[in-house]
Order: structure tokens, then C-alpha cells, then sequence
């Protein structure tokens, strides 16, 4: 690159904030500290007006660009070296960003599901220099379309902090209990929530002291208050932004998820040295190597994950032993690894283009 300096102009479109928008903030900020280090970074942001990532940026200093759709935003008077798409409807307007200003773009793809063979689907996947995958199973999707180049760059751990004196009134709070965490929107189609509610019914005789402690809201969340109103081992403790308090209390952590790109929160439960328990599906085993690093079980099957949270309660000396040797692989899981994995790979695209326009 020479002595020209990189302007990455970040795309999130998405109404509100989960996952993908966290991971697309943890970059961010991690680029911003890879500047102050070494200059030459430039960032902006393209959101929604309502985006809840305004809040979440704090004082970062870095442009914030208007747009409610992916025809929005294109006149600004900055330009860009590259455009990063983090989620579907940002790859559109990335694609309209080149068409109009010849800003050439990446794409981050985080959803395990094949992507559709349309026609819209096409052009804008083959417009891009890159697609990025989180885990290997969306880089085998990636690759099978054979629309782009790919290469695949996880997501990674939140750092999620923890009060010492919120610990303290939590632990108090459970005293006696022991406590099974689950972290995640309350969308059972994506969660499995539903399976995890099962599990509860099968503990709640032989385990009377464990309760079931899930944080997180969603579109489910009155239905499965509902359907779990009989079971007094299960607490919905709603949304909380204070995440690594609770990790803190955690005995097990169960993940019954029904599909998922990666499963950026078991990096927390990691760090936290909660011992895991999810499902054996998608992205997930690139970060659980089952009864290694956590627990794996097949997916919707209840009977299996509650087996296999009462054979870990049972079993202390395996809790630790799972806790440590996941701790042992959080280096690779880091924002900092991701963000140098990300400017290395902005760079390589950017010499390239240069290189073909010269």
C-alpha cells in the first residue's frame, strides 16, 4: 500500500443489535486500537438512523454514515479504499456502492444455511473481491457456490467484564443452587430453547437443587414463559448487558442450538471457564472438540443434554478439566487476532486492486 492510508467503510444494516453486530463493533474498536499503534487506519460506519450500534460505539471517534437501506448513504462526501459488508442487507448496499463509485468490497457471512441460488444473490456475491466465513461449514457453503474468492476468519470473544460486588449479590442471590446458564435471543427456531426446557423437566426431580438461568430476550420469549409456568427450576432473567456477571455463577453452560454460524458466546462462557454443553451442529464444533474443550450432543435431543448436564454435575474433576483445556484455546478467538487477520487481508485486496489499476 505504500504510503496511502486505508479508509474501511463498515456496512450494518440490521434494525437491532445481536451478534453480528457486536462482532462488527469488537472489530471496530480493535482496529482503532491497531491505529493509535501503527496509523494509516481510517474507519466509518453505514447504519440505520435507529441503530442501537450508535449507543454502542461510546466515544469512539469514527464517522457515522445515515442509511435506512441499501439505496442510502451513497453521496457522502468521503470515499472509502474498501467497503465491509457485515450482514446481508449491507452486501447490497455495498454492491450499489461499487456500481456508483467503483469502491471495491468484502462480505462477512455468519449464518450456517446455504445461501439461495438467485439471481440477486449471484451478482452481488460475485461482485466481491472476498467473502469471509465465521467457521468452516459457511466456508464449504462459500466455496461450493464458487462465486468468489473465500477464506474464513472466526469470530471471536466479547471480553465480557465482571463486578466483583454484582458477583457477590449473585452468588448470594443462589446461594444453595447450583446454576445451568444459557445466553441467547429467545427465538427457538435458532436457539432451542424449547429443548433446553425439556432438559429442566427431566432434572427437576433428580437435581432438585439446579436451576435453569436464561438470559436473553425475543419473539419467543411470552411463549416459552408460558409453556415453562409449572417448572420452578427455571428463572427468565431477560436481557442484561452485564453477561460476564453471570458467566460468574455459572456451574454448566447449555447451548441447544438448532443451527448456528459459530456460537460467538461459548468464546465468553470459555473465558468465563464455564464448562459447555451444546449442540453438535454448524459452526459450533470449530470451537468444542466434544469432551475436550466441552460437550457435545446431538441436536433437538433433549434426553441427550440432560444426560449429559447431570453426568458433568456429578463429575467436578471433568468440569475443570473441559474449563481449562477451552481456556487454552482463546488466543486464536481474540479481537485482536480477528482484527489483524481483517487488516491483513484489507491490505492484500487493496495492493491488488492498485496493482490491476496500474
Amino acid at each position: 500500500m505504500g504510503d496511502r492510508s486505508l479508509h474501511v467503510r463498515h456496512v450494518n444494516l440490521a434494525r437491532g443489535f445481536r451478534g453480528g453486530e457486536r462482532q462488527t463493533l469488537l472489530l471496530i474498536e480493535a482496529l482503532a486500537r491497531l491505529a493509535t499503534h501503527q496509523g494509516g487506519i481510517e474507519q466509518s460506519l453505514v447504519c440505520r438512523r435507529d441503530s442501537p450500534m450508535r449507543d454502542a460505539l461510546g466515544n469512539l471517534d469514527i464517522e457515522l454514515i445515515d442509511a435506512d437501506h441499501a439505496l442510502a448513504g451513497h453521496c457522502h462526501r468521503s470515499r472509502a479504499t474498501l467497503t465491509h459488508a457485515h450482514e446481508a442487507k449491507a452486501i447490497h448496499w455495498a454492491w450499489v456502492e461499487k456500481k456508483l463509485r467503483g469502491t471495491p468490497y468484502i462480505l462477512t457471512r455468519r449464518v450456517p444455511q446455504p445461501i439461495k441460488s438467485k439471481h440477486f444473490n449471484r451478482m452481488t456475491y460475485r461482485g466481491a473481491a472476498m467473502s469471509v466465513a465465521i467457521s468452516s461449514i459457511i466456508e464449504d457453503h462459500l466455496r461450493e457456490r464458487n462465486w468468489c474468492p473465500v477464506t474464513k476468519i472466526p469470530s471471536v470473544l466479547s471480553g465480557q467484564p465482571s463486578d466483583p460486588v454484582k458477583v457477590a449479590a449473585l452468588r448470594k442471590r443462589f446461594a444453595g443452587r447450583t446454576v445451568i446458564g444459557h445466553i441467547g435471543a429467545l427465538v427457538d427456531r435458532h436457539k432451542g430453547q424449547r429443548v433446553l426446557l425439556d432438559a429442566a423437566r427431566q432434572l427437576r426431580t433428580t437435581h432438585p437443587h439446579v436451576c435453569f438461568l436464561l438470559l436473553g430476550e425475543g419473539e419467543d420469549g411470552e411463549a416459552l414463559k408460558e409453556e415453562s409456568a409449572d417448572l420452578d427450576n427455571v428463572i427468565w432473567e431477560g436481557f442484561h448487558p452485564n453477561v460476564g456477571d453471570y458467566l460468574e455463577v455459572m456451574t454448566l453452560f447449555a447451548f441447544p442450538s438448532r443451527n448456528e454460524g459459530l456460537g460467538s458466546t461459548l468464546l465468553d462462557a470459555m473465558d468465563h471457564s464455564v464448562p459447555i454443553v451444546a449442540s453438535d451442529v454448524d459452526g459450533i464444533p470449530d470451537l468444542i472438540e466434544n469432551d475436550v474443550s466441552g460437550m457435545l450432543v446431538p441436536v433437538g435431543d433433549a434426553g441427550a443434554l440432560a444426560d449429559t448436564l447431570k453426568a458433568l454435575l456429578e463429575d467436578p474433576a471433568r468440569q475443570k478439566r473441559l474449563a481449562i483445556s477451552a481456556s487454552q484455546r482463546l488466543s486464536a478467538f481474540t479481537p485482536d487476532a480477528m482484527a489483524s487477520a481483517y487488516l491483513a487481508l484489507y491490505q492484500r485486496l487493496v495492493d491488488a486492486c492498485q496493482s490491476a489499476d496500474m
